[in-house]
């Protein structure tokens, strides 16, 4: 006994370490970058005095998850999953240190766009590495039960940067400047990031697989290793109406999340709601938080329990019907405890139907190429967002608000028809 003790420390490591507390922490790390240079910017930008056609633009920090999988495969040919997430994590710490700094200079805008782009390359390589090491440390049993709580931690994370810190900023903003009041806001959110980086050192297990040691020597020719994830991907059963469903499915999404906070910014002349930052950081980080964990877990619950198959329409319809709420906000222009509702319940559908279109991505993945794989299909699903938030902007500006999410609307649709020609029969 004493001797196979000792034969498998990884798997005596794994056991000690328990999934239901880093699979949370991982994926709440992975959410904090992407919600600084995603949703956090907007406010900021916004109170900085930037343009809805600038904010817009900035959809163009996205280009690093879009271009992740040239390098994804160096994640899993060169050292291990867990020492990936460990370096990146303190590259991440130092660099939202600098972004706090950068708010008391008085070229905060031009410092802040610069340090975004960086954090954006250190969070979509985090992103890379997490995502494999989710593959290699659970058993395949649970992969599908975790997406619903990983989603959750992510959009936890969404949730702080978008509510809680904003809100900070915001009042902060009241009694002093806006520059000391997001100062504040950001050094918060890197002393969280650096706890995070110091939990992850010493808690995260060395699964059996994740080691390069135990995969195949071939997979350590780089440029064939390279090849082959792109060749392997590219050529499963119905791989058009994969890669059509991957990049279509989130375009009205894209376009609504991208100007939503502007909206909601904007003055009543502009045809925004005129709320201010505190009150945004409010409507996303109070009832609405409950209504997307509770969304991304039952999702989670139904894909586990009965399969993709039978969830994958139905959640998209809900989420994508969400976005038609917007276009009676800005018709109706009604009071904040409208917002909240109308907030609250796109979180949920939010929840539920990113569940499914994770689990998704997820069957798409081969065993052998698993952190290349998924790296493709997450970055065509940045592309999918990516491009139609650089012209939200524009589209704002021709068309006004209420037209603008009507079209948001009407843009998901046709990634909702898509899922009829996907290979859900192997995505059980």
């Amino acid at each position: 006994m004493h001797k196979l003790a000792h034969k498998h420390p990884e798997q005596n490591e794994s056991a000690s370490r328990n999934p239901n507390v880093y699979i949370p922490t991982l994926y709440f790390a992975e959410g904090l970058p992407y919600t600084i240079v995603i949703m956090m910017s907007g406010v900021l930008f916004k109170n900085l005095g930037a343009s809805n056609e600038f904010i817009g633009l900035t959809s163009f920090l996205y280009i690093p998850w879009t271009i992740k999988l040239f390098w994804a495969p160096l994640v899993d040919l060169y050292s291990t999953k867990r020492t990936w997430i460990i370096v990146s994590q303190l590259v991440l710490s130092a660099l939202i240190v600098l972004m706090a700094l950068g708010m008391l200079s008085s070229q905060a805008t031009v410092i802040a766009l610069c340090v975004l782009a960086l954090i954006a390359f250190a969070s979509a390589t985090q992103d890379i590495a997490i995502d494999g090491y989710y593959l290699d440390v659970l058993k395949k049993s649970d992969q599908a039960f975790y997406v619903g709580i990983r989603n959750a931690a992510y959009k936890v994370a969404w949730l702080l940067g978008s509510g809680g810190l904003v809100y900070l900023a915001g009042k902060i903003s009241e009694h002093s400047s806006v520059n000391f009041g997001w100062f504040v806001a950001f050094g918060i959110c890197a002393l969280v990031f650096a706890l995070l980086f110091i939990f992850h050192s010493f808690y995260l297990p060395n699964p059996k697989f994740g080691s390069v040691q135990n995969r195949p020597k071939a997979l350590k020719e780089n440029r064939q290793f390279f090849l082959d994830a792109f060749a392997t991907y590219f050529t499963q059963p119905k791989i058009l109406a994969i890669v059509t469903y991957i990049l279509i499915f989130r375009l009205g999404d894209a376009l609504m999340l991208k100007m939503a906070q502007p909206f909601l910014l904007d003055e009543w002349k502009n045809g925004g709601l005129g709320i201010s930052t505190a009150d945004v950081g409010l409507i996303y980080g109070t009832v609405g938080t409950i209504f997307l964990l509770a969304g991304g877990i039952f999702g989670g619950l139904l894909i586990a329990k009965d399969g993709l198959r039978k969830w994958l329409l139905p959640t998209a319809i809900i989420q994508n019907s969400a976005i038609i709420l917007y276009f009676f906000l800005a018709y109706m222009k009604p009071q904040v405890a409208w917002v909240y509702a109308v907030n609250s319940l796109e979180q949920f559908s939010y929840g539920l139907g990113v569940a499914a279109y994770t689990v998704f991505l997820l069957s798409t993945v081969k065993t052998e190429f698993k952190a290349a794989h998924y790296a493709i299909a997450t970055a065509m699903m940045a592309l999918g967002i990516m491009l139609p938030g650089a012209i939200s902007g524009y589209l704002v500006t021709w068309l006004g608000y209420t037209n603008f999410f009507l079209l948001a609307f009407l843009a998901s649709i046709p990634g909702i028809i898509t899922i009829y020609f996907l290979p859900l029969e192997k995505a059980n």
